[in-house]
């Protein structure tokens, strides 16, 4: 079973809804989710800003994070995914940016990349890659490692819900 499937099985199973935010990977991590069958039960869509300026005007970025730091950086990525989970009114969301290359951009070399999940109650994680290859490498294994990233919350996040639904231990 593919990263995508068990994601969407694992959200379809608690009755939760996924959006993306997608920088880098330009579509890419929305293109693998409705590869699978059945995916508009949990799906509900993505905002590719590959432009910074819509990492604001779209997902409520702060202007002067962006300013500072630019598009390649931790709590940007933090902030696309809240921002996405927030304008699609999604349980989950979850963020991609960083450099495919061929050229740095922010001051960060080719193949730094962020991916980021936000869920429920709080619930955020980031993973920083240093990605080796070519452009298509580095935007395919961003997909990957977001969609890794998701997967692993979702069942964190399950076992803590049995944990206090059950009364701890």
């Amino acid at each position: 079973m593919s990263t995508a499937s068990r994601v969407l099985e694992l959200l379809a199973g608690r009755g939760e809804t996924l959006a993306v935010a997608e920088s880098l990977t330009g579509g890419l991590v929305a293109a693998e989710l409705t590869s699978v069958p059945g995916a508009s039960q949990v799906f509900l869509g993505s905002v590719t800003a590959y432009a910074t300026a819509l990492k604001q005007e779209i997902l409520g970025v702060d202007a002067d994070l962006l300013a500072d730091r630019g598009a390649v950086d931790a709590d940007v990525a933090r902030r696309m995914a809240v921002g996405v989970r927030r304008v699609l009114g999604a349980d989950w969301g979850v963020a991609t940016t960083g450099v495919a290359g061929p050229e740095p951009q922010d001051g960060q070399p080719v193949g730094t990349v962020y991916v980021a999940v936000a869920g429920p109650r709080g619930v955020e994680n980031l993973s920083l890659l240093r990605l080796n290859g070519g452009r298509a490498d580095i935007r395919k294994e961003s997909v990957r490692s977001v969609l890794e990233l998701l997967s692993g919350e979702l069942r964190a996040y399950a076992g803590a819900q049995d944990t206090e639904q059950n009364g701890g231990n």
